[in-house]
């Protein structure tokens, strides 16, 4: 039997399409995992909107992480993500751009991962007001390559972001 890791994943999404809204596809990325055996202990932060990172002429976003712990390894975790944007419809228009559903892998464990697919930590973890805000709304005490989020100024920084659910 596999052994569950504790994982965090970025949730984004900032336009709508036939299958639903940002929201709604963030939530549909909630009830995935609680109805799937490879997840367990699976919490969501709440909603935040944000203006948009890098490509600036494009709509809001709303954000959230989700935590959980799965007996995936790494490679099928990140399958699994983008089996579920493709599932909400996801296209992908430009770097940075417009989308109905973005589902990163922010954290795998303790591990460190670099290969042509994936790179956890994520690699903006630490710029991003939008991913530490609701990483410590789930974990106060959680640390990332020996950083204790709760010391960095950006994840209790709210100046970027409105909160749309608690």
């Amino acid at each position: 039997m596999s052994e569950f890791v504790q994982i965090y994943l970025g949730l984004g999404g900032n336009i709508a399409n036939e299958l639903g809204d940002p929201t709604s596809h963030i939530l549909s990325v909630l009830e995935c995992l609680q109805d799937d055996d490879r997840f367990t202990e699976v919490g969501l932060s709440s909603l935040y909107s944000s203006k948009p990172f890098g490509v600036v002429d494009q709509p809001d976003f709303v954000n959230a992480v989700l935590s959980a712990k799965t007996d995936l390894d790494p490679m099928s975790l990140l399958d699994f993500c983008q089996s579920l944007e493709s599932s909400a419809g996801r296209v992908r228009l430009r770097r940075w751009g417009e989308r109905s559903l973005d589902v990163d892998v922010l954290l795998y464990g303790d591990q460190n991962i670099k290969n042509d697919r994936l790179t956890v930590p994520h690699a903006g973890i630490f710029e991003r007001s939008f991913v530490l805000v609701p990483l410590l709304e789930l974990n106060q005490d959680l640390v990332i390559n020996g950083q204790k989020i709760n010391d960095l100024a950006l994840a209790h920084d709210m100046s970027e972001l409105t909160k749309i659910t608690n």
